[in-house]
């Protein structure tokens, strides 16, 4: 009855959003609403404790927001510049078979921009690429939502990895475990399950193409590609993994998707494992009407810098993060240690917080190398002025949705704190998924990742809300939670192949509006397969008893 309770919130965020089509900055807000009445009413939670832990979660959701603001920004000011025109014209001519464009558009270029931007950016620039190129736009938004799954977890530089780590940062003070040791840890078993099965993702979104969009209507001309197709994953996931193990979350998606591009490019030219004949959609003619565009999206314009010059501020971006997270450099410890404290907040004893401006990823390397590139492609004043407007346009919802959703969070976790003698709001709800699933669990974990990214449009705020939850669940069946939360993150990463919020987008980019249902019945298939592979490798991880990070 008190795990119902206390899921009500959520409950009424699913409602909102998927069955009145809200959008996350209306619903949340209302959601934390509610979840505070509930703290007052039911959990008897004082007044006080319920505005200073709303404040609290407020507070720890700038974090996220500066990581977001700086990604943007980035991607803005390179739009402005041209720069991306340039990086979109750099893969025209490298071959004419659909497939393999496809995978080196879709697939690798669509990775480095959800590792540098995230936040549905993939589709927004990889998508018109493809159509410009002739590509019906239906299968566009299919393809690039299907693409924009494996790199998610480490997407816009690592901030789902944060926003998990935000709102577990209690759970693990609890247990006294290490909060920096369990995020590598955390970031190794992500990348290494997505790994296994992002090795496919290549394959499953050609085959699901030429099956939907072909001639033949044939799964059999997407498999023609598969030597090419699982070359493309692996020279994404090896450094995508490598990358994680060593460095952490922010880089993965970000230099794995920057290396594996290289070599998919130079492999493409030279051959290696192409299929014999190319492969392309039926005459424009035969093309059904909801494959076609609703708008004319133009041409992707002119390239009006060198290549180089165009990919410089990526590259300064992935320099910079390398050389600031490394301890022995020591500027990992002077970045660190730049931090604005608020201790005992509202007056409530151990609640501290801390924002540590110079070491987040939005503050160096992206708003500094906005800024330096500025200079360095000679922007007037009119495009400095339109890219930085623009972010904070778009930036504006996501910090509602946020503080709102963080806020929530934050209340739930410590709700129990209350004179009423129950448990807090997510430990009734983690002990009810426990009897209910029992050591099944590893199977339920990634769907509720996918029912938060499905609802919100991202993983990060679905980390953000049942993270802890996840935590929790794990603790009571005493089973690995760095394996269970990992779950989580890639649930949510899996989610926005389906997701509303990342569907609609997709579509309205290309043009292809009025076929938002079909598109997620389509792509419940991949979503279902990609689940099912990583799922089944984590359960075989926890059944046969293996823990990387044991919890006191």
């Amino acid at each position: 009855m008190f795990a119902f309770i206390a899921f009500l919130p959520i409950l009424v965020t699913i409602v909102l959003m998927v069955g009145f089509n809200w959008s996350a900055k209306k619903a949340l807000p209302l959601a934390w609403l509610l979840a505070s009445i509930i703290a007052l009413t039911v959990w008897k939670m004082n007044f006080h404790h319920v505005l200073s832990y709303s404040v609290y979660g407020a507070l720890k959701a700038i974090d996220v927001l500066v990581i977001i603001f700086g990604a943007i920004l980035i991607l803005n000011t390179l739009k402005q510049s041209g720069a991306m025109t340039t990086i979109n014209n750099g893969f025209s001519g490298i071959t004419q078979d659909r497939r393999i464009q496809a995978i080196i558009i879709g697939w690798m270029f669509g990775a480095f921009v959800e590792g540098a931007a995230g936040f549905g950016t993939p589709a927004a620039l990889a998508g018109p690429l493809l159509v410009g190129l002739g590509f019906p736009p239906l299968a566009v938004a299919m393809v690039a939502l299907i693409y924009d799954s494996t790199p998610v977890a480490f997407g816009a530089v690592g901030t789902p990895i944060f926003g998990t780590m935000s709102t577990i940062a209690g759970n693990l003070q609890a247990t006294g475990a290490n909060a920096e040791a369990f995020k590598l840890s955390l970031t190794t078993w992500t990348a290494v399950t997505h790994g296994i099965a992002g090795v496919f993702v290549p394959l499953l979104g050609i085959c699901m193409m030429t099956k939907f969009f072909g001639k033949e209507r044939s799964i059999k001309p997407g498999l023609k590609v598969a030597p090419f197709a699982i070359f493309a994953g692996l020279a994404f996931v090896v450094p995508y993994v490598l990358i994680a193990t060593i460095f952490g979350p922010e880089l993965p998606s970000l230099v794995g998707a920057f290396i594996g591009l290289a070599i998919v490019i130079f492999a493409a030219k030279k051959g290696f494992l192409m299929p014999k004949e190319n492969w392309d959609f039926p005459n424009k003619s035969e093309w059904e009407s909801d494959w076609k565009s609703s708008v004319n999206l133009g041409n992707i314009g002119e390239a009006k810098m060198s290549l180089v010059k165009a990919w410089t501020p990526y590259i300064l971006i992935a320099a910079t993060l390398v050389l600031t997270r490394i301890p022995s450099l020591g500027l990992k410890g002077l970045l660190s240690s730049q931090a604005i404290e608020v201790a005992n907040v509202m007056g409530i004893e151990n609640l501290n917080y801390s924002f540590k401006w110079a070491y987040l990823p939005g503050t160096i390397p992206f708003i500094l190398v906005a800024l330096i590139t500025h200079f360095m492609h000679k922007m007037d004043k009119e495009q400095v002025k339109e890219a930085w407007t623009n972010t904070f346009k778009q930036i504006s919802g996501a910090a509602i949705a946020l503080f709102a959703g963080v806020a929530m969070v934050q209340l739930m976790l410590n709700s129990g704190i209350n004179s009423a003698g129950l448990d807090s709001m997510l430990t009734e709800m983690a002990k009810s998924a426990a009897s209910i699933s029992g050591g099944a669990f590893p199977f339920l974990s990634p769907f509720i990742g996918i029912l938060g990214a499905f609802m919100s449009g991202s993983n990060t705020v679905s980390n953000i809300l049942f993270s802890s939850l996840q935590f929790e669940t794990a603790s009571i069946l005493q089973m690995p939670v760095v394996l269970v939360v990992a779950l989580q993150v890639i649930g949510g990463s899996i989610g926005n192949m389906i997701c509303v919020n990342n569907v609609v987008a997709a579509c309205a980019t290309v043009g292809a509006i009025g076929v938002e249902g079909k598109l997620i019945r389509r792509n419940f298939i991949p979503t279902v397969i990609y689940t099912a592979i990583a799922a089944g490798f984590i359960a075989l991880l926890i059944y046969s008893g293996f823990n990387p990070f044991p919890l006191n």
